[in-house]
């Protein structure tokens, strides 16, 4: 599966993922192809934030609500949940501090959708076990010292800081080198082995106030108290 059709193999899952009449922001938009067919597709109300200006100009002389940002240093100007979703599609291992990242997109976003190719799949395990270099494959095509991705890691890294950050995984699928599609939560052994990209819905969780009971004795309104 080349890069391309990786993409939009990536973008059609991630559609399956929203209801309806939703709000998005989609970060590092590009010229804004996912928001476009996220507005033909689901009649979403799409804003988009994209570091590249040429990029940016080219989804904004499309007609998408589009500004031109860093996403590490503008997503404070968004108000807590702003969005019904907020989409961080292959972008997760570029950033410069992903935790906070993964923290403001669950501030502004009801629900966060984030994609990421996973650096545990068997090609890049085997790449830099028999040719003892930083390997290139077709989700991770550059090579070391001209890369834009700085934090590599695992499916298992990913979910271990979602338990940490308190994150709820409301789904997650998987998808092969070959583009077979999976449910990660069904396929948990040998996933971080096999999966080549994956694709999380998440959400907080909601904590339920906690009743306490009453220590106080109630007394029958007809008990008598002798004097």
């Amino acid at each position: 599966m080349n890069r391309i059709s990786s993409i939009r193999k990536d973008w059609k899952l991630i559609e399956t993922l929203m209801k309806e009449n939703r709000s998005i922001l989609d970060i590092g938009c590009g010229d804004g192809m996912l928001m476009e067919q996220l507005e033909k597709n689901l009649n979403a109300k799409t804003h988009g934030i994209e570091l590249d200006r040429e990029l940016a100009s080219k989804a904004i002389a499309k007609g998408f609500n589009v500004i031109q940002g860093d996403a590490e240093l503008d997503l404070s100007q968004y108000a807590n949940h702003s969005f019904d979703y907020v989409i961080l599609s292959q972008t997760l291992q570029a950033m410069m501090k992903p935790k906070d990242i993964l923290s403001e997109l669950l501030r502004i976003g009801s629900k966060a959708i984030v994609s990421f190719p996973n650096f545990g799949h068997w090609k890049i395990r085997f790449q830099l076990l028999f040719s003892g270099k930083m390997p290139v494959t077709e989700s991770l095509p550059y090579t070391w010292y001209d890369t834009p991705n700085i934090h590599f890691f695992t499916i298992k890294d990913f979910l271990k800081l979602c338990i940490d950050m308190n994150i709820v995984v409301e789904k997650s699928i998987g998808l092969t080198s070959k583009g077979k599609q999976f449910d990660i939560s069904e396929s948990l052994t040998g996933v971080n082995f096999y999966t080549h990209e994956a694709i999380f819905l998440l959400s907080y969780k909601n904590f339920e106030p906690i009743k306490i009971k009453s220590t106080k004795k109630i007394f029958n309104k007809n008990s008598v108290i002798a004097s």
